[in-house]
């Protein structure tokens, strides 16, 4: 079985900059470098027929991506507690847009579709129950903003739990040209 998602990846500077963001927060599982990643759309568990097919249905995929930058920090809880902290990415729409046509090329292939609402961020930490309080931390990178930056491509990730984490490795990669 392989363990899929279709990602962009941030160029280095950019990654440098939310790496120097990432302190402040007792306990928090900290994003390494190899871990920053825009995530476009998430798959899941598929067999390696299925596996092929996404990536064949992901190559007929264009788009044109405005240049993207940093915009601001949240988190996201469960049952009132923060498990992770990340940073936003705007502009929203090309991204949302993005999405979409990778949920319906999806989707013709047999894959179920995204219900949950598209929101483009980068995970910065992730949380345990004893994680520290986070409130100092995004109050200090509420306007948290980066130069733009351009994304040329997209790839299809394989992902890999390990003891120190999730680990990523792009299996395909796919220029973003054409309308």
């Amino acid at each position: 079985m392989h363990r899929l998602f279709v990602a962009l990846r941030p160029p280095p500077p950019i990654r440098d900059l939310l790496i120097d963001q990432m302190d402040g927060i007792d306990d928090a599982r900290w994003q390494d470098d190899d871990q920053l990643h825009i995530t476009l759309r998430y798959i899941g568990e598929v067999d390696s027929r299925m596996a092929e097919d996404i990536a064949t249905a992901l190559s007929a995929i264009r788009a044109d991506l405005p240049p993207l930058r940093i915009d601001g920090c949240g988190m996201f809880d469960s049952k009132g507690h923060p498990n992770a902290i990340w940073a936003g990415v705007a502009p929203r729409e090309p991204l949302a847009a993005l999405h979409r046509k990778i949920d319906r090329a999806l989707v013709r292939i047999g894959l179920d579709p995204e219900h949950r609402a598209y929101l483009p961020y980068i995970t910065l930490a992730r949380l345990a129950r004893s994680a520290g309080p986070v409130d100092a931390f995004l109050a200090r990178n509420a306007a948290l903003t980066s130069p733009e930056f351009s994304v040329t491509h997209m790839a299809l990730y394989e992902s890999r739990r390990g003891a120190s984490g999730s680990s990523y490795e792009p299996v395909a990669r796919y220029a973003l040209t054409g309308p």
